[in-house]
């Protein structure tokens, strides 16, 4: 999955909405590194889990919910936050969201 490497990238047109779903795309992996887009439609959600690597969450469109060991966040377009290891979290589809997500090994 290299094919991204030198490219200029306009993330949040590089996945679509998929009406009362969640779409995943995988954009780059390698042995550290994991960047994978998401859309969520409004109302959706990725239901608590923990992770064992580090994961950087950035917004590219629209609003999300995160909990994030018990803790509420709101993130929006242009904001990111890191989600611990180890850590329970959730996200919720407040209204149609893109994301990034970077799972660092």
């Amino acid at each position: 999955m290299t094919d991204m490497i030198n490219q200029v990238l306009k993330l949040s047109a590089a996945i679509e909405y998929s009406r009362d779903s969640i779409v995943s795309k995988i954009i780059y992996k390698n042995d550290h590194n994991i960047l994978t887009l998401f859309s969520l439609d409004k109302g959706q959600s990725i239901a608590e889990h923990v992770t064992p690597f580090d994961a950087l969450v950035q917004i590219l469109e629209g609003t999300a919910e995160l909990t994030i060991g018990g803790e509420k966040k709101t993130v929006t377009a242009g904001e990111s936050i890191i989600m611990p290891m180890n850590i329970p979290h959730a996200l919720y589809a407040t209204e149609a969201y893109k994301m990034l997500l970077v799972m660092m090994k």
